[in-house]
């Protein structure tokens, strides 16, 4: 069993390091496309672009990976949802309709 999960880190460690690898050459070669000749830019090297991956991570949030806290307040309000009777559900609902639209399924297409 301990065996599986290394090899399991140790898989996700290999292709995570080749997606970041592959991402950065991308991020290289299309900046050095563009720039130079769009705004007479510098040409930058691989871990330059791998530096940019990481700036615009940490500014942008990209590269979304985890729940972020819609997340939290959906499974919050499901919680909620599940706890209520079906009348406090549909007078839930009801007060809603004015200031969200509708709660209820999609209607079926024809």
């Amino acid at each position: 069993m301990k065996r599986n999960r290394f090899l399991r880190i140790v898989k996700f460690a290999v292709i995570a390091a080749f997606i970041i690898t592959l991402l950065s050459f991308v991020v290289m070669h299309l900046w050095n496309w563009l720039t130079p000749a769009l705004f007479g830019w510098h040409v930058i090297t691989f871990w330059q672009a791998l530096g940019l991956l990481v700036l615009s991570k940490i500014l942008f949030g990209g590269f979304r990976g985890r729940p972020g806290p819609h997340m939290f307040w959906r499974r919050r309000m499901m919680e909620r949802m599940a706890h209520m009777t079906p009348e406090e559900r549909e007078r839930f609902r009801a007060s809603m309709h004015g200031h969200c639209g509708s709660f209820s399924a999609p209607a079926p297409k024809i």
